[in-house]
């Protein structure tokens, strides 16, 4: 399919209505092989360079704002530097989530929302990234009137506390 073709369908789908119908017919006629009863939620990206590298599998629920990438060049574009991506059946990928070239999400599997997914995740698991912590003390904000150094020079490390429930 024509390349500008295929990225006016992509920015189509990704706004237009019809998670279930207009998003998943779209996404097919740009080469995305898409299975049965598959729902896009909005604002979701399909690679727009090789759309034809990426499969979902039947049941699956693409969640908000989720980034879907088959390449990545680094310097001149060659043919074939791309991997696949493949959705296993019944996946749920909750919103804001980024998967990477050359995974594989294995059937049945629940991806927690916003999880960056750099490997293959296996079948039946829920993946995600752990709950948000304390990283440090903030004594400068980061504001424009501070300097990026002056925050990072005023931050303190935070003593961790051992968990009850570990």
């Amino acid at each position: 399919m024509n390349t500008i073709l295929c990225r006016i369908l992509n920015k189509l789908a990704f706004v237009c209505p019809g998670g279930s119908s207009v998003r998943v017919s779209l996404q097919r006629m740009r080469g995305v092989k898409l299975g049965d009863n598959v729902f896009i939620s909005q604002h979701v990206y399909f690679d727009e360079l090789h759309p034809e590298a990426i499969e979902v599998g039947d049941n699956c629920t693409i969640g908000l704002r989720t980034s879907i990438f088959s390449h990545f060049y680094w310097g001149p574009r060659q043919n074939g530097n791309f991997a696949r991506v493949v959705i296993g059946n019944d996946v749920y990928v909750g919103p804001h989530c980024l998967i990477l070239p050359g995974v594989t999400i294995g059937e049945g599997s629940v991806i927690k929302g916003g999880t960056v997914v750099s490997r293959n995740v296996p079948p039946r698991v829920f993946f995600g990234m752990a709950s948000a912590e304390i990283l440090g003390q903030v004594s400068v904000p980061l504001t424009s009137q501070q300097s990026y150094e002056d925050f990072v020079a005023g931050l303190k490390p935070v003593r961790r506390r051992p968990r009850c429930d570990r």
